[in-house]
């Protein structure tokens, strides 16, 4: 094969000399034809767009802040959930006034039970001091603690625990004397002649049940026929 790439020329080329190639010979029998680079390919059969490889490669991720879900732009649930909290209401604690004739009417009631057995002029000292405690009521005189402890003065004398009324009207003279002084010494002397007058009636039972028992009739024994 090699002789038919051999030129023909020069007959008189001495017996070392290199052969030599005919260009046109290699390329009438050479290796397969390689496709021109400036040939256009044609498009494929299939009707499907060629894309170009610098399209289909994957880039790099976009940078810059995740777009905003639509969960939190959304409209608030709706329902009948209760408040998570409420706001507690501030009602204003209205306590029981003390009425004046809660605490007046006994001690007069009082005084009236004294008539007969105390003197008069001490009887209507007394009722003066508690006229004088009836206008100082009335004429807005008397604070709120002064009227809390009469009522609990009266209810004290009313249940005849005489130690723990007169511990009150201490208290009173101690604390407020201001307010009192012009009549707490009436309701002072009016516990004082209860007190005796309770002791009084006390004494009296006392003795008229053991004259009951005296003149009970006394069975006498059977004398032995």
């Amino acid at each position: 094969m090699a002789e038919l790439y051999v030129k023909p020329g020069n007959k008189e080329r001495g017996w070392n000399d290199p052969p030599q190639f005919s260009y046109g010979l290699q390329t009438l029998a050479g290796g397969p034809k390689r496709t021109p680079l400036t040939k256009r390919v044609a498009a494929p059969q299939d009707g499907s767009p060629r894309v170009p490889t610098s399209q289909t490669s994957p880039g790099p991720p976009p940078m810059g802040p995740p777009p905003p879900s639509i969960k939190a732009f959304g409209p608030p649930p709706t329902g009948n959930c209760p408040p998570s909290s409420v706001e507690p209401t501030n009602f204003p604690v209205i306590e029981a006034e003390t009425l004046l004739e809660d605490v007046l009417k006994p001690l007069e009631e009082a005084l009236e039970d004294c008539r007969g057995h105390t003197k008069k002029q001490v009887c209507d000292d007394i009722s003066r001091r508690l006229a004088l405690l009836r206008e100082q009521w009335v004429g807005g005189k008397l604070s709120v603690p002064v009227k809390k402890r009469m009522a609990l003065l009266v209810q004290e004398l009313s249940s005849h625990q005489w130690d723990a009324a007169d511990d009150i009207h201490r208290s009173l003279m101690v604390d407020h004397v201001t307010e009192v002084s012009q009549w707490m010494v009436g309701v002072k002397r009016l516990i004082a002649e209860k007190r005796n007058l309770s002791s009084e009636e006390e004494a009296n039972e006392e003795k008229s049940t053991a004259t009951a028992e005296e003149n009970q009739t006394i069975p006498g024994v059977q004398e032995a026929p």
